[in-house]
């Protein structure tokens, strides 16, 4: 049984998306982000940079202790070699996905992130930076497509992690100021991997906290205001 500490951000789309593809036994511990559960000490003792998702697997392939595993990414691949889906076992083939999926934790997240904040919850809009990170994100997103020109998926024929990773943060394209239409392989790729059963029924266990309140300013002070000193106070 894997316990997963969630909130339906795209980081905590992708772990729900390889959950239901390989049909692993889990529950959600729901951390609402906007009222700062993400600070709580339960989480701080394996997730210490106060972030979701989290997850505990309680029965590790060891057969010992409980294992605990922090950033969406690393979740990915503890996953991926615990049930030994959705990773090539061929070194060249993992090297691939591994690649990818570090392109998008290092690119395509922080950056289409970044595009969230400036256009969306920061209190000023500043022109550079909304212009910055759009650009940014349409540079990636004009990544993506090359890459899908020749290939069903991001690391060939195969679905993978790689493309667990990265879709849910296509998800938003119109927030992002993206024209998904205009990158022919990419919208190809998106729908395909939405229409998949096991990314709706991920998406599906995100939708009854969707519906809770939106961000607050108060939310906003714990989402994008704190520091080291606030955090060691709660």
């Amino acid at each position: 049984m894997i316990e997963l500490y969630y909130w339906p951000t795209p980081n905590g789309h992708k772990i729900t998306m390889f959950l239901e593809e390989a049909g692993v036994d889990y529950t959600i511990h729901p951390l609402n982000i906007s009222a700062g559960d993400q600070f709580k000490l339960e989480l701080l003792a394996f997730s210490p940079n106060n972030r979701m998702p989290a997850i505990i697997d309680r029965d590790p392939v060891d057969g010992g202790e409980p294992v605990t595993v922090f950033k969406s990414g690393a979740i990915l691949l503890y996953l991926a070699e615990k049930t030994g889906r959705f990773l090539p076992a061929d070194i060249r083939s993992r090297k691939v996905v591994i690649e990818w999926l570090f392109w998008q934790i290092g690119g395509l997240g922080p950056m289409a992130g970044q595009n969230h904040h400036f256009g969306t919850y920061a209190p000023e809009k500043i022109p550079y930076a909304i212009d910055r990170y759009v650009k940014e994100t349409n540079r990636l997103y004009g990544v993506l497509d090359r890459r899908l020109a020749a290939r069903p998926f991001l690391t060939g024929e195969e679905y993978s992690i790689a493309d667990m990773a990265s879709y849910p943060w296509i998800v938003p394209w119109k927030r992002q100021q993206q024209e998904l239409d205009k990158f022919s392989n990419l919208r190809r790729w998106f729908d395909i991997i939405r229409q998949r059963p096991g990314t709706q029924r991920a998406y599906a266990k995100g939708e009854p906290f969707s519906a809770q309140p939106t961000v607050t300013d108060e939310s906003k002070k714990l989402l994008f205001g704190q520091t080291a000193a606030s955090v060691s106070e709660t």
